[in-house]
């Protein structure tokens, strides 16, 4: 395999849990949550400072998780009890996170390429597909509880969970609060394998993830809740596939990833809308050759008809 496939495949199952969070608000909340480019940082700063104080990297990274989702319960209380517009209460969420971030690691950049982390000995390849296996399957498993019902159900139609007796308010910030904890850990286990935790490391995460989910639903369809999350996380490698073989190309350089990032969430964007303006094309050319053979047809039979009598 060459090794910029195999860095690429690394950095997609690393990113693959921000996928996935991000899935949780995009999809399922249908939530424009901007939270995540802060608490990616977040979940960064707080493994790379713990690590370096001597703490165990499982325990730093489980720390990272908590910290995301009190960041996303501040987001979702922000928006149902202070009744701020969902994507301005990210906004705020986000600045201000950048301020805590510098506050929780104390300076710009941390390094930890001499300190021992959860990759310390081990390979990416070996250790993150079991994680994103097991997180992706307790995620499934969650979504099939009462709670998890109740979260579907919010994003699909709030209104009518309401009238239910339900209260959306708290499943919205449950939800908010569990994406931007799994942001929060991809950002940690990003950090760990990197080697550095950086106070700009965050810009971009959201698009980076929409991109995720939108590549993976267009290429393996999203039916069904179990199909959707592993259409995100097997989405996640392959946008990273793609960034590595545009980044391959000699007139784009390694400066050109926003760029690059962006293009692709565009194509994946309007790709589903030009496939399906497409088949409506040909739908509509199938059914008017349909009409002109059966109009034809009925104009030819009382020709036939004549022919016999004469």
């Amino acid at each position: 395999m060459p090794g910029w496939l195999n860095g690429a495949i690394e950095l997609g199952l690393l990113y693959a849990l921000m996928a996935l969070g991000v899935y949780i608000t995009f999809r399922i909340l249908d939530f424009p949550d901007l939270t995540v480019d802060g608490s990616f940082t977040t979940g960064a700063g707080i493994a790379a400072v713990m690590i370096t104080h001597g703490a165990e990297p499982w325990l730093a990274t489980l720390a990272a998780f908590g910290g995301g989702l009190a960041a996303g319960a501040l987001t979702g209380i922000l928006h149902t009890k202070g009744k701020i517009n969902g994507l301005l209460s990210g906004i705020l969420m986000m600045i201000a996170l950048y301020s805590i971030n510098l506050r929780i690691m104390g300076k710009p950049n941390i390094s930890l390429i001499r300190s021992e982390t959860i990759f310390t000995g081990v390979s990416v390849l070996v250790i993150m597909p079991i994680i994103v296996i097991v997180l992706k399957l307790l995620l499934d498993m969650y979504f099939r509880t009462d709670q998890g019902l109740s979260l579907r159900a919010t994003g699909d139609n709030a209104r009518m969970i309401r009238s239910f007796g339900a209260n959306t308010d708290n499943t919205k910030i449950v939800g908010i609060s569990l994406s931007n904890g799994l942001v929060a850990l991809s950002g940690a286990m990003v950090a760990q394998q990197g080697g550095f935790a950086d106070i700009s490391m965050g810009i971009g995460m959201i698009v980076i993830g929409l991109a995720s989910v939108i590549i993976g639903e267009a290429i393996f369809g999203a039916k069904t809740i179990l199909r959707a999350t592993l259409a995100v996380v097997l989405g996640s490698i392959v946008y990273r596939i793609i960034v590595g073989i545009a980044l391959r190309v000699e007139w784009l350089k390694a400066s050109d990833l926003k760029l690059i990032t962006a293009v692709i969430v565009i194509i994946a964007l309007v790709f589903p809308s030009v496939r399906k303006y497409m088949k409506e094309k040909s739908n509509a050319r199938r059914r008017s050759a349909q009409l002109l053979a059966k109009a034809a047809s009925e104009a030819a039979s009382p020709i036939r008809n004549l022919t016999k009598e004469g």
